[in-house]
């Protein structure tokens, strides 16, 4: 028996009807704001609006609810069902949605600034210019999500899984993506990774075009295949990452750290890697027509530099 106050008043979540509840919820804030509303059945219910701040939502039935516009700053949504909710412009700073099943939900442009979403299922979701900056998202399942334009700065998305989840223009500057899964062959149209940790990620055939990685570690990164034409890799940390075959046409590489990174067959025509370290460099089948080479210089295909390895 799941026992609750409310006003006073103790009660049995179970022996109250699914009307009882939904208008508890509706006048909760009027009434004090203080009852838990845990394991609550609200599904399908109209809660647009509502303001739940700091509410205890544990383990509640929300599937298919309507929340747009609510504000759930500092609720409490562990293992909450939220699957096909609308939470669109809706507010969960700092909530607690870890182990939350989100799966479907639209969450276009909703606020989950520092929010704790660790080891939430958000398959399927709308995330399009969701608001996620130092949120927790480690061990997430993001399968498939719509992440395109959403702010991810100084988020950690350590062990989250981001199969086939489109990240073009997205803000991940500062994140940590270290321990990361399945992000071979993501879309990073234009993305913001500045700063960002992606240390040891597969990477393969990824779409880096025009995308920002200045400052980024990207050490021992499997970039091969990739495209990172017209990107931004200024003082990026590129040491023992492999690049084979990738596309690297008018990138920026200035000052970047390509120590002993694999280059065999990439494409760096027009690359700039002025002040780029390329100690222990793997170069061969490299085209470099009309690069800016470490001390300024255009390539000259009839100087023997970069010195091919041994």
């Amino acid at each position: 028996m799941t026992l609750s106050r409310f006003c006073g008043i103790d009660y049995d979540v179970n022996a109250l009807s699914r009307d009882e509840q939904y208008q508890l919820v509706l006048s909760w804030r009027e009434r004090g704001g203080q009852a838990a509303l845990r394991d609550f059945n609200l599904s399908e219910r109209d809660l647009a609006l509502v303001d739940l701040t700091g509410a205890d939502l544990r383990g509640t039935n929300l599937q298919r609810a309507r929340l747009t516009g609510a504000t759930l700053t500092k609720s409490h949504l562990v293992e909450a069902n939220l699957t096909g909710a609308d939470l669109e412009d809706a507010n969960l700073e700092r909530a607690d949605l870890s182990r939350a099943r989100l799966t479907g939900a639209n969450l276009h442009q909703t606020n989950f600034i520092r929010a704790n979403l660790s080891g939430a299922d958000l398959r399927l979701t709308n995330m399009l210019e969701a608001m996620l900056l130092g949120a927790d998202l480690s061990q997430a399942d993001l399968r498939a999500a719509y992440l395109v334009r959403a702010s991810l700065k100084g988020a950690t998305l350590t062990g989250a899984n981001l199969t086939g989840v489109n990240l073009a223009e997205v803000v991940l500057a500062g994140a940590v993506l270290s321990g990361a899964k399945n992000l071979s062959g993501l879309n990073f149209k234009r993305a913001q990774v500045a700063r960002a940790i992606l240390t040891g990620l597969n990477l393969a055939g990824s779409y880096f075009g025009e995308a920002s990685l200045d400052e980024a570690d990207l050490s021992a990164v499997n970039l091969s295949g990739a495209f990172l034409g017209q990107a931004r890799l200024t003082r990026a940390n590129l040491s023992r990452s492999n690049l084979s075959g990738a596309f690297l046409v008018g990138a920026k590489l200035v000052g970047a750290n390509l120590t002993n990174a694999i280059l065999r067959g990439a494409i760096l025509a027009h690359a700039n890697l002025s002040n780029a370290n390329l100690t222990g460099v793997q170069w061969a089948g490299v085209d470099l027509t009309g690069a800016t080479m470490p001390n300024g210089d255009l390539y000259d295909p009839t100087v023997e530099f970069p010195k091919p390895p041994v």
